[in-house]
Order: C-alpha cells, then structure tokens, then sequence
C-alpha cells in the first residue's frame, strides 16, 4: 500500500502470484510445475521457462524482460556492436553482485573476459535478462513462503537494480564500455601497421595463479622496448603506447622464470576483450591467432600430415592419417594443420608444451641418424615456408634452442619480467656460432586442403531419443557417449563456450548434411549469432571462435571427418 493506504499497482500485479506461491507450500516438489508461464511485474515481465523436476536436478530456467521505457538506458549504449555487447555484459555482472547473497538465484556473468553472451540481449522489447533458479524445498516439500519471497521481493529488486539507469552505475557502465570498444579499436588497427599484437605499455600480465585469473598483486607493469613500440589513437583513451609485434617469425627468449610464457599467455587471451581493472585491458592479439601444442594420446582424422610427419616405417603414408593415440610430435604436427586449416593466420607456440623432436633437430642428431631415417621433419626447417610461402606468422616462445635465431625475425628477451628487443644480438650471434645444421625440408609449402565432415556420423545420444550435451567446465566436453578431452585448447576462455559448441555440434548431426568446408561452415554459424544455435532460451551460451570449434571436432573420437574428394 502507498501512503494513503491505496493498493499500489505494483501490489496488484504481485498478488496473484504472491497468493500462488503461498497456496504451494507444503505440497510436493512436482506442484511448481504449475508455475510455467509469464507473470506481469511492474515495468517487467517474468517468464517462467522450465522447472526443475526435483531439489537436486538442473535449476529452473527463467527469463526477466524489462521493457524498454523503464531501462531507460542512456543512447551511447546502441552507439557501435562493442558497447552493446559490454552493456549486456555489464548488466548481467550487476544482476550477479546484486544477488551475490543468495545462492538461489543465478546469470552466467562471466569471469575475466567479455564475451558474446546470451545471459543478457537487447530485444525490441527491451533488455532480456536469462536466469537460474533454484525453487526452495525441504526435501521435496515445497517451501512456498520462501519461494514468495525469493521471486516476490529479491527478484525484482535484482532485476530492477541491474537493468535499469535509475538504479546502475552509469560510470561504471561508461568505462566498462568504453574499455571494450577500445580493445576492438586496437584489434582492428593492426593489420595496417602489419602487426599481429600489442601489448599496452603498464599492462599487468602475471595471473595470480593457473587456476585463478585476477591479476597478481604487485605484478610488474610491461614496458615496450623503445625499438619496438608503436602508439594506436583509440575513441575512449586518446593514443595508447605499447609494444607491436610484428608479422613475421617473432622469438622469445630469455631464462627461466623471467616471464616468457606470461607474454605468450597473454597474447595468446588477448583474441578476447577484457573488463577494466583486468590489467590485459590493452594486450590484443590478431582474431584468428591459434595457439598449438603436443597432446599425447588425442585422436588425429584423416589430416595430411606429411609436410612434418613422412616416410614412415614400412612405407605407411601420412597424406590422409588417422590415429585414436597420437605421440607428441605426431599431435602437436595435427593441431598446426588444423589450425591452417580453419584460416589461422598467427601460431602461437611455447616450447614448455612442445614435443622436443618436433622442434628441432640439431646437427649431431642428423649425423648420428640419417634424414632417410628420420620421419620428423622439424618446425624450425618449416618456420620460414609457413612465413614465406603460407603467410602465416609465429610468435614463438624457446629458451633451449638458438638454432631458431636463424630464422627469426624479431628476438624478444624477457629478463626480470622486462621486455628487451635483441634482434640484432641475436643475429649477430647466430654469424658467428654457426650450427651446421642441414636443412631438412624441401618441398613446398601449402594449406592443407579442407576435409570433408559427414555431419550425420556425429552422435549426441546416449540412447535413441535422448541427448546428452554438456559442459564439465573448460576442460570436457560431453557430447553423446564420447568426453571430448579439451585441456590442451588453451584458448577456450569460459565453460559456456563449451557448451555453445556442444549445441552448435548437435544442431549440425540433427541436420545430417556433408560439410565440403567444415570451417567455412561453422563460421558463417557463428556469425549468425548464438541465438541460431539453440532454439531454446538458454541463458549459459557464450561465443567460441571457429578455432575452438573446430578443435572440439577433431578431438571428437566419432567425428566423420573424410579428405576432399572422397
């Protein structure tokens, strides 16, 4: 009631649902399924999607559509694809805080990244909040005064404090999108200064740990070697100083622990925008940048090999290979074809997760054993073709092997966690110490031509009828009766990235075509947006890269991928 004692229209439009809520308590779990459907709120709707079929299965699945005219959210938030994006963004980490104290109630907001989600959308109807519900019980006896109370009074708080400029921050919001559309900014500038990085001068690089993503407290700020940096003019923060990186062969070096791989890691995320305070906020890298490595014991379908792996024993050729447990080399030689595959144009590579022996090898070896005999040919003899002959740049992280000197174009040492341009030390170096080596590949270099995938022979289900697509983090992905094994796509950022995979895999087997250009294919998926993926509202999706995707597939044991022409 309001001051006079008058029913308020917001007690009006509650009530109904209010008296609902009350007269279920008591009863068994299975009478919320009564509860489907939509409830008017004051200036927003609530829909009721799915309900959970017990305490101890999924969460409810809801929906919160604030109509526009009470959003009221300032213009600046439609000025460009960046800023919605990191609005939406925004807004689903504002429903979060503002219901960080119960566990009942829930929004995939992310963690470091800021990502194309489907947890918050713009619609004509205004701004669409998808969420979790947990509907209280105790055992499976309804608890209906607290649900009244969880859906009645914290929900539309939450709602109503997270989407609505009355209620948010709206500088907060302004950073927020202005330091998306700024890291899109510095993305795009690349290419016309050829390069295929930068790292923002200040950035802080080291993570607190592998398994917690914040920034490290007391970190050292990066700062570009004078040789090395460029300045890029952004809308948001004038002209940003930092280090590029060219296109080309680029090197880094230096001791252990002095901060190698923390550049590569960082690169290696900075395809993915970053929120303010993140310390990556200025460290972007080339879209379609992949990072490979060696993973014993993954499935390798039907990849030519041959430009690394060849002349096998007993003349077994490695055009069209398959295997269900590679060795390192042999693994490590199938995630860069893959990559190449599906149009990467920047590899990204640490010695640290390389198999040695497809590396590099050094003249003692090749006169020990006969290149006859050898069926490796090494990444340090194909460097320069992929650079020269493909177009494809390498940012390379070695600590071992000088041999590589020859071949680099750009030598960054990281000492103390410094950044040092030593291009010209390290040429000169490679003059006068000379190695001998013998190069060992002499066959042009190409693309591998893209296999064909038999989308009928993907299988989601466990048994006829009945699906089974999950995320186990970022690590595993549950597709059918197959765990897609995903520890080594280092590159996946969020476990909702996994699942929009899993859904993207399901909606291709349901269709059951033959994709000519899988990677084209999925692509084009992709850029339809991830509202194409599901037919559902799900709320827990989150954009991959067809890199990601792509990789799930060929780490998939049934996939039906077959070479062109077959």
């Amino acid at each position: 009631m309001d001051d006079t004692g008058n029913t308020t229209d917001k007690e009006h439009l509650m009530a109904p649902l209010e008296r609902t809520l009350t007269d279920l308590d008591g009863k068994g779990y299975k009478a919320y399924k009564g509860l489907l459907g939509e409830y008017a709120f004051e200036g927003w709707l609530l829909v009721v999607d799915h309900v959970q079929a017990d305490p101890f299965a999924a969460p409810s699945r809801i929906r919160a559509i604030v109509d526009s005219r009470t959003a009221e959210l300032p213009q600046t938030v439609f000025s460009s694809p960046a800023r919605e994006r990191a609005a939406r963004d925004f807004i689903a980490r504002a429903f979060r805080d503002a219901v960080r104290d119960e566990k009942a109630l829930g929004i995939d907001a992310g963690q470091q990244t800021v990502l194309d989600r489907t947890a918050v959308l713009f619609t004509d109807h205004g701004v669409e909040l998808r969420l979790t519900l947990n509907l209280p019980a105790r055992g499976r006896t309804i608890l209906g005064h607290q649900a009244r109370k969880l859906i009645c009074d914290l929900l539309p708080e939450a709602v109503l404090e997270a989407a609505t400029a009355q209620r948010l921050d709206l500088e907060a919001l302004e950073r927020h999108m202005a330091a998306v559309e700024d890291q899109e900014a510095l993305r795009r500038a690349l290419p016309a200064r050829n390069l295929v990085a930068f790292v923002g001068n200040d950035a802080i690089l080291a993570r607190q740990s592998g398994i917690d993503d914040h920034p490290l407290k007391d970190a050292i700020p990066f700062q570009s070697p004078e040789s090395l940096t460029v300045r890029i003019d952004t809308p948001n923060s004038g002209t940003v100083v930092g280090m590029g990186v060219p296109r080309g062969i680029t090197l880094v070096v230096g001791g252990g622990f002095h901060g190698k791989s923390t550049l590569l890691s960082a690169i290696s995320v900075g395809v993915y925008d970053h929120i303010p305070g993140d310390g990556r906020e200025q460290v972007v890298t080339e879209p379609s940048a992949v990072k490979i490595r060696a993973e014993d014991g993954r499935a390798v379908h039907n990849m030519d090999l041959s430009p690394y792996i060849n002349r096998l024993p007993f003349g077994k050729t490695t055009v069209d290979f398959s295997t269900e447990m590679a060795s390192g080399s042999t693994s490590q030689a199938a995630a860069l074809q893959e990559s190449l595959e599906a149009g990467a144009e920047t590899l990204l590579v640490d010695e640290d997760t390389s198999a040695t022996n497809f590396m590099i090898r050094d003249r003692r070896m090749q006169a020990l054993v006969a290149r006859e005999h050898e069926p490796i040919t090494p990444f340090v003899d194909r460097i320069r073709q992929l650079r020269d002959e493909v177009d494809v740049a390498t940012i390379l992280v070695m600590g071992g092997s000088g041999d590589y000197f020859d071949c680099a174009d750009t030598v960054i040492q990281m000492q103390d966690y410094g950044a040092y341009d030593v291009t010209s030390e390290a040429h000169g170096i490679a003059a006068e110490y000379t190695t001998g080596r013998q190069q060992e590949a002499t066959e042009p270099l190409a693309r591998p031509h893209p296999r064909r995938l038999a989308c009928q022979r993907l299988n989601p289900e466990t048994k006829p009828g009945k699906q089974k697509v999950q995320a186990r983090g970022m690590d595993t992905l549950v597709f059918g009766r197959d765990d897609v094994d995903l520890r080594a796509v280092e590159q996946i950022a969020d476990s909702s990235q996994v699942r929009a995979i899993g859904l993207l895999l399901a909606r291709l087997a349901s269709e059951g075509k033959t994709l000519e250009q899988p990677g084209t294919t999925i692509e084009e998926r992709l850029e339809a947006g991830l509202r194409t993926i599901s037919a559902r509202p799900d709320g827990d999706l989150a954009l991959p890269r067809v890199f990601e995707v792509m990789a799930a597939l060929n780490r998939l044991r049934q996939t039906g991928f077959q070479p062109t022409g077959q």
